[in-house]
């Protein structure tokens, strides 16, 4: 079966988290990721965060399946020429660097474009043109800076970042979706083109709601927040808790076991259309006619009350009991599931998206799969490469150097070789 990106090469500039998300998105795809890393030391999350001495940490290993990694030292001749090929070479370059980065190395947009007017630049900086556009940016500040920390939590306490990587991985999502676009439209105009997402930008866009919020506070309180009907709205959205950000009440509640088990907990969502099944499953059928519970406006300001008395209920079944039970009614809901369990869960196996690989100095591991599926292309998760692994490879199959130009080259300091041992 052939894959959706067959065909295309991908010149990948980044590290850490947000770019190789991205790339490693295109390579389950199908697309030819050429991973430029330093000599020597590669990308630095190869060593951070190791659990195996002298091993591939699984920072780098969960980001970087399906890649080909090539070693070059851009500042050295030899390592610089090889770059040019590649820009020629390549459909697609991603980068990640700092702001300017890649211009100091000699190949900023109009270089890049004079050796290959069909190359789609692509690259991921922490904000967009403004203030702030030349400050390095990480996860949690991207999460602080889209309006993410300042919603999350409980309003009695401080900002929270979320664990979802959503200014890392999310950008990188983002990205790879730019790309798509610009290489179809490179199909009908034969250009290339830059394509940037800023990391503040991606996290906005995945706090949309809140900037929604934002609006309607202007016109009264937000009666969906837990701060309706006793407590104060000041001139920017809230910390909601655990609401559900939508017109359907949502809370986190208890589980049989959660006095010893920190994940014994359920999400439920009293939706409008099951509530009648809501109060019989609970054992409040009185409810369903009280003109005080029977009416969503009326249930709005005795949310806390409502979520107590079912909370009495979720505590006599553990997550799953509950799930099986509420699941027949169509009520919504949902278990904590740790990441234990989620390692351990079959279904998840089954479907590719969490799946085990085999690794030539660490061993087998657990990664995570494609998350997205196609009935035409199928993922194989295949494993993150060795430092340098794909020098020769590269030279000789992508570049199409001669046999004595590939010696050569393996040999010099631009792609990490030592030019007095080979000579010896």
């Amino acid at each position: 079966m052939s894959k959706a990106l067959d065909g295309v090469r991908i010149l990948d500039f980044t590290h850490v988290q947000s770019g190789p998300t991205c790339t490693q998105l295109l390579a389950w795809f199908g697309a030819d990721v050429i991973k430029v890393e330093r000599p020597g030391t590669g990308d630095i999350t190869r060593g951070q965060l190791r659990d195996i001495p002298d091993v591939d940490s699984l920072y780098f290993t969960m980001l970087n399946h399906n890649k080909r990694s090539i070693t070059i030292d851009a500042r050295n001749p030899d390592g610089k020429r090889v770059l040019q090929e590649l820009v020629k070479t390549c459909d697609v370059m991603v980068e990640n660097f700092a702001p300017g980065a890649l211009d100091r190395m000699g190949f900023t947009w109009e270089r890049v474009q004079a050796l290959n007017p069909r190359m789609i630049m692509a690259s991921i900086k922490g904000f967009g043109p403004g203030p702030y556009e030349d400050c390095k940016v990480y996860e949690n500040v991207a999460q602080c800076a889209g309006g993410s920390a300042s919603t999350t939590g409980f309003d009695d306490g401080p900002p929270l970042v979320t664990g979802a990587q959503i200014g890392d991985s999310g950008t990188g999502l983002h990205l790879a979706l730019g790309i798509v676009c610009a290489l179809h439209h490179r199909i009908a105009t034969g250009r290339g083109q830059k394509v940037d997402v800023a990391m503040q930008d991606g996290v906005l866009n995945l706090c949309r709601v809140k900037l929604r919020d934002q609006q309607r506070l202007a016109h009264g309180p937000l009666t969906e927040f837990p701060q309706y009907p006793d407590g104060k709205f000041g001139e920017a959205v809230p910390r909601s808790g655990n609401a559900s950000g939508g017109g359907q009440p949502g809370w986190i509640l208890k589980c049989k076991g959660w006095e010893t088990d920190p994940n014994a907990y359920i999400y439920f969502i009293a939706q409008a259309p099951v509530w009648e099944a809501i109060c019989d499953v609970i054992g409040k059928p009185e409810w369903k006619t009280d003109p005080e519970y029977a009416k969503p406006p009326a249930r709005l300001p005795r949310l806390k009350t409502i979520w107590a008395t079912i909370e009495q209920w979720t505590m006599t079944k553990t997550k799953f009991e509950a799930m099986d039970i509420l699941n027949k009614y169509d009520i919504p809901c949902g278990p904590i599931l740790s990441m234990k369990e989620i390692a351990e869960e079959p279904s998840l196996r089954a479907t590719g998206t969490v799946v085990e690989v085999d690794h030539p100095t660490r061993g087998k591991f657990l990664t995570v799969g494609n998350p997205i599926k196609m009935s035409e292309h199928v993922s194989e998760v295949k494993r993150s490469p060795l430092l340098g692994e794909h020098n020769e490879e590269v030279l000789r199959d992508v570049l199409k150097f001669d046999d004595a130009t590939v010696r050569r080259m393996l040999a010099s300091p631009g792609l990490g070789g030592n030019v007095k041992a080979a000579a010896e």
